[in-house]
């Protein structure tokens, strides 16, 4: 079992923004322009709709890492039903052991892409999750689906939501631990979030762990944590292990919430702009087909269930993506606002604003010691130009705008306008 302490936040991370992302993006977009739409996308039939000339994938193979959870569905299924075959690339997706091997091994090029926490593309961009790199987030693959899972012991002494759990903090003084799977990404945005609601300071009052999605269970099994954030299917696994239960969905924090990317670096996107048109449109119309319903959504339980993927068993999976929650201590509930792929379009629109908030929870941890140009980063890495020519070639809406807000658990409202009043404006803070 890996099991690590997060490192506290740090107060030395460098902040400039480099242009060298936007300038590639004028380039291609000005490629692109000459090109055409109807050059560009062609026939949307089961036949490979790239033409042979200057618009086909550069690269034809593309290895893309994943952790296994749940919300890998839409890389995994993209490869398993042929999708990436219609747009001239053969995804070859690799299993990965933790965010911190999926970040080397994309910053070193053993992957190409890689399904990937928000907050990590981010973190290396302003080189607070490692050395910085220049990276791209070209599309969202869902919304939504992640859980904060309290210990069985826990909620025995009453500690069953955030007030609960200060209150009993508050009376039991001793060390409580809390898990997430890495220091930038966004389960620790949402488990630091959600305490801090509370009036929980997660570094002065608590410990913050790093531990493998995976592995979550195992650890809290033998009494490592108290509590970890993590995707599914592990909180509905803990649950069904008897070990801990769903003291909150994700989805409760932010309804609608940004969740894992497709991410890669930006010299990956200037070398084959092609190739990553192509993946993000199977990506999109995986995610369509997993979101057309109860059929569809039982064979991707079954496809990543099995021991290539995520290796688990179905019944750890199938429920939570079709909305059916339990909690582990008798309430069940239907929650329309379950984890999504597709949504008619809704989940995977690259939002400015949603990268700028990670931007904001990375300042108010202390993991940047100023505040960055939130949108020019934002412009840098969301590479919305790659993400419409997908679009249009799948027939996938656009929103309006390039932002949206969003209300949180604790009242607070987001939209993007003003960033680093909102950063500052938290009581609890680094």
């Amino acid at each position: 079992m890996t099991l690590e302490k997060s490192p506290a936040p740090s107060t030395n991370s460098t902040v400039t923004a480099d242009a060298t992302a936007e300038t590639g993006r004028r380039d291609f977009l000005r490629q692109g322009a000459a090109l055409g739409g109807a050059a560009l996308f062609g026939s949307l039939g089961y036949q490979p709709v790239w033409a042979a000339g200057s618009d086909a994938p550069e690269k034809t193979e593309v290895k893309i890492g994943f952790i296994p959870l749940t919300d890998c569905a839409s890389v995994v299924m993209a490869a398993e039903l042929g999708l990436d075959k219609k747009y001239g690339v053969k995804i070859v997706p690799n299993k990965e052991a933790s965010w911190a091997g999926v970040r080397d091994k994309l910053v070193n090029g053993e992957l190409d892409m890689a399904h990937v926490l928000y907050g990590l593309i981010y973190g290396l961009q302003l080189g607070t999750a490692g050395p910085r790199k220049e990276m791209a987030v070209l599309m969202n693959l869902n919304h939504n689906g992640q859980a904060i899972t309290l210990s069985k012991k826990l909620a025995e002494k009453g500690a069953v939501d955030a007030p609960s759990l200060a209150k009993l903090m508050a009376t039991e003084k001793r060390e409580y631990t809390f898990a997430q799977t890495f220091p930038t990404g966004t389960h620790a945005m949402w488990i630091y979030y959600w305490l801090a609601s509370a009036g929980i300071d997660p570094f002065k009052d608590a410990r913050a762990i790093v531990v493998p999605p995976p592995q979550m269970v195992a650890n809290m099994r033998v009494g490592n944590m108290d509590g970890f954030c993590v995707g599914e299917p592990w909180n509905h696994r803990a649950i069904m292990d008897g070990i801990g239960i769903t003291a909150n969905t994700t989805q409760d924090i932010w309804k609608d919430h940004p969740e894992k990317v497709l991410g890669t670096t930006a010299e990956f996107v200037q070398k084959y702009p092609n190739t990553a048109r192509a993946v993000t449109a199977a990506i999109l119309e995986a995610g369509k087909w997993i979101d057309a319903g109860l059929v569809n959504k039982n064979r991707m339980a079954e496809t990543i269930a099995q021991r290539a993927y995520v290796n688990t068993g179905v019944d750890a999976i199938n429920q939570r993506i079709l909305g059916r929650y339990q909690n582990g201590m008798g309430r069940t509930w239907d929650d329309p606002n379950h984890m999504k792929f597709y949504n008619d379009g809704l989940v995977n629109f690259p939002y400015l604003s949603d990268g700028m908030w990670f931007l904001t929870q990375h300042k108010r941890w202390g993991l940047l010691k100023s505040h960055p140009d939130y949108l020019a980063v934002a412009k840098a890495v969301n590479r919305i130009d790659i993400y419409k020519q997908a679009a249009e070639a799948t027939k996938t809406p656009l929103p309006k705008s390039e932002m949206r807000s969003a209300k949180f658990i604790d009242g607070a409202t987001w939209d993007g306008k003003d960033p680093a009043k909102y950063a500052d404006s938290f009581k609890i803070k680094a």
